[in-house]
């Protein structure tokens, strides 16, 4: 007799920080993802990046990983969120400063747009904060028609440097 085992679905994350010890804060956030149920199958290195959105505030620090969850999208966005807020992120303008920020990237090959979530995430292709971590552990994912690797050579990465394994 086989074990049965639940559908899980393959995701990315994003994480990235740029307050207090950011390398730190990004392995925190793994291990309570970890300790939610969430398996990681890949991290990516840590990058050094400048802001994004908000240019007078601190470098982050940025990973990706893969991973796979049974928890539906919404569920999973439930769970990076209290995560955050466990962590001590607080709300504050749109792209400034954080503690801790863990993005949803994408989940399996679904396509969604709800008020909450958006997947795959919809500046995925712009960011190389996001598509260099990303092609280090996901070269040939395919996202909007291209692979992640074909996205990072169209889109700036001055000032982004790989600084150390997760």
């Amino acid at each position: 007799m086989t074990e049965f085992e639940p559908a899980s679905a393959r995701i990315g994350l994003g994480l990235g920080s740029n307050l207090g010890d950011s390398s730190d804060h990004l392995r925190q956030a793994v291990e309570q993802l970890s300790r939610a149920g969430v398996r990681f199958e890949a991290l990516s290195s840590l990058y050094r990046s400048p802001p994004w959105g908000v240019l007078d505030q601190p470098e982050f620090v940025n990973a990706c990983a893969l991973a796979r969850t049974e928890l539906e999208p919404l569920a999973l966005l439930d769970l990076v969120q209290n995560i955050e807020k466990t962590m001590g992120r607080r709300k504050t303008r749109r792209w400034g400063p954080r503690l801790i920020d863990i993005d949803v990237l994408f989940y399996g090959d679904v396509a969604i747009r709800h008020p909450r979530l958006t997947l795959p995430h919809e500046a995925i292709l712009q960011r190389a904060f996001v598509l260099a971590p990303l092609a280090e552990i996901a070269p040939d994912l395919i996202l909007g028609g291209q692979t992640v690797t074909e996205a990072l050579a169209h889109v700036d990465s001055a000032g982004l440097e790989r600084i150390g394994a997760f």
